[in-house]
This record gives C-alpha cells, structure tokens and sequence, in this order.
C-alpha cells in the first residue's frame, strides 16, 4: 500500500497509530510514520565508515528530523556511551544492534517503539532496549539523551524485553562519570574497570516501572487501540466498541487482557496518561492538559498520574 511521507513534526501518538497500522497489515514497520524504506536506506548510506563518537566528545547535536545511525561493527569495550542533544521532532528508523542499549533522558520525553509496543521515559527514567530488537526512537521535543551501549554478554542478567527503568541518584552520578571516560578506558584493574562494574551492577537493580503501552495483535482491537492513541480524550466506552465490533463486552474484556496484560480501562488510562507527558513537559497547564486526555477534572486526572509515574505532574516537571 503506497504510503506517503510524514511532516518531521508528527506526534509521537500519530506515530504509534502508524504503528499499530503497519500490525494490522502485516507489516510492522511502514513507509509512513514508522519510517519509509528509502528514508532508512538514505540513513544507512549516510553513516557508512561514520564512527560512533567517544565517552568524553561534547554533546552530538541534531537538526530537526531524521537521527543518524552510527554504523559499529562492535563496542570496543563491555560498555559504551553516547551523549546526544535531539531537536524537536528527531527519530530514528528502526534498526537492529547486537548489543543491549540504554538511552536516558536528562531532560525530554523520549519514546522507543517497538512491534510488540511502546515505551516512554520522561525525564531522570530510561529506555531498556534489548540486543537484536528492533527499534525505533523519536522525541517530540527537545530532549537531552544519554545512551549506554552494552556488551550481550555482559548483561546476561538482563530480561529479554524491552523496559523502563527509574535511573536511582547514584546511577545517574556514575553515568555522568563514565561519560567523562576515553572510549579505549583501560580494561582491566583500573580505576576506569571498576567504575564500569560498579556501573553495571546498579544498572542490574534499576527498579522498573510500567510506562510502557502494550499493542495487541488482534486486527480488531488494533482498530481500537488506533483511535484512542490518535484521540486519547474521546469518551467512547467498552460498551460502544463491543456494539462496532459485534461481539459482547465480556469476551471483548478477555480479548483485550489476553492481548495487551492489562483491562481496556486500564491500558485507556495508561495510553492518556502517557499522551499526557510531552505536553505537560513543553509547559502545558494541567488543567489543559487534563481536559485534552478526557479527564472532566484536574484532581481526578493529578490522582491518576501519581498513581502511574508516583509524583504528580508539577513534582514530575519541576
């Protein structure tokens, strides 16, 4: 299906309908929103013999729109970093690597997309990605990102699934050190070596934290995760989509925990919530930002956001 390319400044929600799109019809990653075949072609041609930089190089910088992909063959040591400043509007095509990576947000809201769904780190939380998945990243603002690139084999501890991680105070001190690290950091009985270990042993214990949006496979309940991701305020209930799709509130309720782990309440709630993040971080008042995600009041939608990231929005955006 020809698919048209989109304005550099599309949302992350129209993004996460392309996604869900590109499920529906068998094919994950589209010529749309997840990012066209010859955009991607154009950014691997772009980061041949391109070398990722180094711990210790100032922030890379990025224009507005499409994020190259440094081209590595492998990390020269277990642990790698890169320090980046995204623009509004910059992603990533998807893309593959094999090693396990961590991309922090100092400041921002970032959003990794995958097929089986997405995973949004407002600022001082990151993004767990796993060797081999595929991936795409994308901010709808300005955001400043701290990436750790990790050897598969020293991760072995790690779950084989994507996550959001709280990066804990003493974490967030020793990523900013390793950053400060040559990239070629003496390996063995150094200062630099124990650093890294005591490093990977609190990214071992970062608590997770459930922001993420679970897609189904279900051509049906795509359909209605589509339009409550492109308009999370419309009040459309689980007695309406069971009348559009033919079949009874029970079974859709079952169908619709099976697929995503959680109830069509609960996954409705989380997709507002998470919409909810790259406004409130851009300046967005939260009574405006409450009435946009279908909350009828400010202190319903303030108990709803604590319940779900733990600080309410003005702690969270401080």
């Amino acid at each position: 299906m020809a698919r048209t390319m989109p304005h550099r400044n599309q949302s992350v929600a129209t993004r996460l309908k392309c996604l869900s799109d590109c499920m529906a019809n068998s094919d994950i990653f589209c010529h749309q929103g997840c990012a066209q075949a010859t955009l991607l072609s154009r950014s691997r041609l772009a980061t041949q013999g391109h070398n990722m930089p180094t711990n210790g190089q100032p922030d890379q910088r990025h224009p507005e729109g499409e994020r190259q992909i440094p081209a590595l063959s492998g990390l020269p040591r277990p642990l790698y970093a890169r320090a980046e400043s995204l623009s509004a509007g910059s992603w990533t095509p998807p893309h593959r690597h094999d090693w396990v990576q961590f991309s922090y947000a100092i400041s921002g809201v970032l959003g990794v997309h995958t097929a089986e769904g997405s995973f949004f780190a407002p600022p001082q939380w990151g993004v767990w990605v796993p060797a081999g998945l595929e991936h795409e990243v994308v901010t709808s603002m300005r955001a400043e990102m701290r990436s750790l690139y990790i050897r598969k084999a020293d991760s072995s501890w790690a779950p084989q699934r994507c996550r959001v991680l709280e990066v804990t105070p003493l974490a967030r001190e020793l990523i900013k050190s390793f950053c400060l690290l040559p990239a070629d950091y003496p390996e063995q009985d150094s200062h630099e070596s124990r650093l890294v270990q005591v490093l990977l042993d609190q990214l071992a214990g970062l608590p997770e934290v459930g922001f993420s949006l679970p897609l189904p496979r279900h051509p049906r309940l795509l359909g209605l995760c589509n339009e409550l991701i492109e308009e999370p305020g419309q009040l459309i209930t689980l007695h309406d989509w069971a009348d559009r799709l033919g079949t009874s509130e029970k079974t859709l309720m079952r169908l619709f925990q099976r697929e995503t782990g959680l109830s069509f309440r609960g996954w409705r709630q989380r997709a507002r919530l998470l919409s909810s993040l790259s406004a409130l971080e851009e300046g967005a008042s939260v009574t405006r930002t409450a009435l946009a995600c279908g909350y009828d009041s400010t202190s319903a939608f303030i108990a709803a956001f604590k319940g779900l990231f733990g600080y309410t929005p003005g702690d969270l955006f401080k």
